[in-house]
């Protein structure tokens, strides 16, 4: 990894999990992650607008962040069923950083994506995708810092 901050320790579990698994098994795996994403809550199906988007991503994708009451951040996802590999990466982050301290979320280095073996399944237009996602991410819990 080029940044030095280390991953938090569910992210370190999840990048070394599809890093060390083989080719096929990724991408079954990205699947689940897809799976696993939470629904919007309601007050975000029904206020929109309240959700960021991320327009250099080629799916439409959409995210909004709350604080915690000790601190920590929500995050949720609007990622269309039809976009698999990307509500993919949304699942990951989600699972990996919800709750999070805005600082542990800040430190992410900003390519760690790139360690998960993925390039071999996505494409670069994806990829980037994913880039733009976690910077929007953390522009958000910036904000809201």
């Amino acid at each position: 990894m080029t940044d030095a901050a280390p991953l938090p320790e569910k992210l370190q579990s999840i990048v070394n999990l599809f890093r060390s698994a083989p080719k096929p098994l990724r991408l079954q795996a990205l699947l689940e992650y897809s799976k696993k994403l939470p629904s919007l809550p309601e007050k975000y199906v029904e206020h929109p607008e309240f959700l960021q988007p991320v327009p250099e991503c080629a799916s439409p994708f959409f995210l909004v962040t709350e604080r915690t009451e000790n601190g920590g951040v929500n995050m949720f996802f609007k990622v269309p069923e039809e976009a698999p590999t990307v509500r993919g990466y949304a699942g990951i982050l989600h699972e990996a950083l919800q709750g999070e301290s805005p600082e542990t979320i800040l430190n992410i280095p900003d390519q760690f994506y790139m360690d998960m073996g993925l390039t071999e399944l996505i494409t670069p237009m994806r990829l980037r995708g994913m880039g733009a996602i976690l910077m929007r991410l953390k522009n958000e819990v910036r904000e809201g810092a």
